[in-house]
């Protein structure tokens, strides 16, 4: 099992995480419940020790709050099978810690992690189950979760009595501020103060200092000592300050009922996903909470900056974190996963045709049909590489939606017929094709003729082209050497590919040859025989 659980904040995530904790612990197996920042993972660690004392369930801590004569005393007891449930930070990913028997993995915030933390996770999900625990997915974990890869649990009830955080957006106001701190105060809450850096912490401290000397305060970030960091946030647990003034390290799942007041000093410096993880410090209980997203005064905002606090300002109603994750994956993208760094079979065989073959293969392995994935075969494409550019212009179409639709319904058609009348649709809605458009209907009709003589791979270049087969198979090997006798010395086999020399010093040579010989490969696939041609070398260069 691979489940991403998304759910708003508050919303019992948590709980959901425990009671598999449970069942998996009694059925004799070990749970490892990870967590990004020492704080969430002892706020995690006290709740399950809470919930599952009296049972026969041995609940450990694991983080740099955790002394290390007592860590030692848990890692050994992991590796013996002693501990049942063992709950902390990235420490429980490093090199050397090991599980006797690991049944559930539970990850909170999964995109809180880097590279080398998620290299580990991978190796340690490839036999446990894995529960991952987050409000506001990243576009890559969301998109997995849409595609099938990871199944998608979505809790979208609140709690009972819960009410929405009220947000404002606007420059920093003293005397607003002052007030919003005061009137926490007047009803017996607490109010965060976040900062981007650590750097703005001794602004905040000098304002409160000066404008709002009633309130007294508390300073936290994740530079300080251990046993620092712990003594201050019991401090501010246990209501002894009016104001936590921290940096994002109180952004993922801390749970403080009393404090019902957020003010995000410099907010056009955050991530929208982090702004709504720091809004969702507040508003747990059911206090009225208020969030106050202030800029700096007088400074023009980014265009994306102002995009995301609009979006976050206008997204007041409760369980709107999935929703959020859908913009934010609408605005972002799923990933880079054509660019040219990128490797493996996306970029072999194209985004769509991965996602249908993605599917599809989930389907199959799902239903228990392993044994159909062959015919998955069928959907191949070809790859041509012509050194040509292939495009529709932003100065033909500017809209990128419409582009979008046109580039997806060209890649279904197949014949002549079709794209002829796709052109003149072009023609009437948008005027005369410039010339990119030209080249591109000419490589749609290239990759079709392509598919229909079996080739997956044509490169053209200033010498000539070279040709490989789809599977290195050719469906009429008899009609392929009488079509290489019939090139002469200017085709050879070269390993799994032909060669084909020939001079295509410019792009329209290498489009006509590059045409040229998937025509006349076709052929022989559909004649069964070499076509009585003329010399097909003089006519990839563009001489026939």
């Amino acid at each position: 099992m691979d489940r991403l659980i998304v759910g708003d904040v508050g919303f019992g995530k948590t709980e959901v995480a425990m009671r598999a904790a449970f069942v998996a612990a009694l059925s004799g197996m070990q749970v490892a419940v990870i967590c990004p920042t020492t704080l969430l993972a002892r706020q995690h660690y006290r709740s399950f020790a809470e919930r599952f004392r009296g049972f026969p369930i041995s609940v450990k801590p694991l983080s740099r709050f955790v002394p290390v004569r007592e860590a030692n005393a848990t890692r050994a007891a992991m590796a013996d099978g002693s501990v049942d449930i063992v709950v902390g930070t990235h420490a429980l990913l490093a090199k050397g810690i090991t599980f006797k028997k690991l049944g559930l993995l539970v990850i909170d915030e999964e995109q809180h992690f880097g590279v080398t933390h998620k290299e580990r996770l991978k190796e340690m999900r490839s036999e446990v189950h894995v529960l991952t625990l987050t409000a506001t997915p990243i576009p890559r974990t969301l998109q997995l979760s849409l595609t099938g890869v990871r199944d998608l649990s979505i809790i979208a009830t609140p709690p009972v009595d819960r009410l929405a955080i009220r947000t404002y957006v606007s420059e920093f106001d003293t005397i607003t501020i002052r007030e919003a701190i005061l009137r926490e105060r007047f009803r017996g809450g607490q109010t965060f103060y976040v900062v981007p850096r650590i750097a703005d912490l001794p602004e905040i401290e000098d304002f409160l200092k000066t404008q709002v000397p009633e309130a007294s305060y508390v300073v936290a970030h994740g530079q300080l000592a251990a046993g620092d960091l712990d003594d201050r946030m019991n401090q501010f647990y246990d209501g002894k300050h009016d104001v936590l003034v921290a940096t994002s390290i109180v952004e993922s799942g801390l749970d403080i009922p009393t404090a019902n007041t957020m003010i995000v000093h410099r907010a056009d410096m955050f991530g929208l996903s982090q702004l709504y993880q720091i809004r969702g410090r507040v508003g747990r209980s059911k206090t009225r909470a208020y969030c106050y997203l202030t800029t700096k005064p007088r400074a023009p905002l980014t265009p994306q900056a102002t995009k995301r606090l609009r979006l976050l300002g206008s997204l007041d109603s409760l369980g709107a974190g999935f929703n959020l994750a859908s913009h934010d994956l609408d605005l972002r993208g799923a990933g880079n996963l054509l660019g040219e760094e990128q490797s493996g079979h996306i970029r072999e065989v194209g985004y769509e045709l991965y996602q249908h073959m993605l599917e599809e293969t989930i389907a199959r392995i799902k239903s228990g049909e392993l044994q159909g994935l062959s015919s998955i075969d069928d959907d191949w494409s070809p790859q041509l590489n012509l050194g040509v550019p292939v495009m529709i212009p932003e100065t033909y179409i500017p809209d990128l939606d419409i582009r979008l639709g046109l580039y997806r319904r060209l890649s279904s058609l197949t014949t002549k017929v079709e794209l002829e009348g796709f052109a003149a649709e072009l023609i009437d809605r948008f005027g005369p094709l410039p010339k990119e458009v030209n080249t591109l209907m000419l490589i749609v009709r290239i990759k079709a003729m392509c598919k229909r003589a079996g080739i997956s791979r044509l490169d053209a270049g200033p010498k000539g082209a070279t040709i490989q087969f789809h599977n290195d198979k050719f469906a009429n090997p008899g009609g392929l050497v009488d079509f290489l006798k019939a090139q002469g010395p200017a085709a050879r086999v070269n390993g799994n590919k032909i060669v084909l020399t020939g001079e295509m010093k410019t792009e329209a040579d290498r489009i006509k040859g590059a045409f040229n010989i998937a025509r006349d490969l076709a052929e022989v696939v559909k004649a069964g025989r070499a076509p009585s041609a003329p010399d097909r070398a003089d006519q990839r260069q563009g001489k026939g």
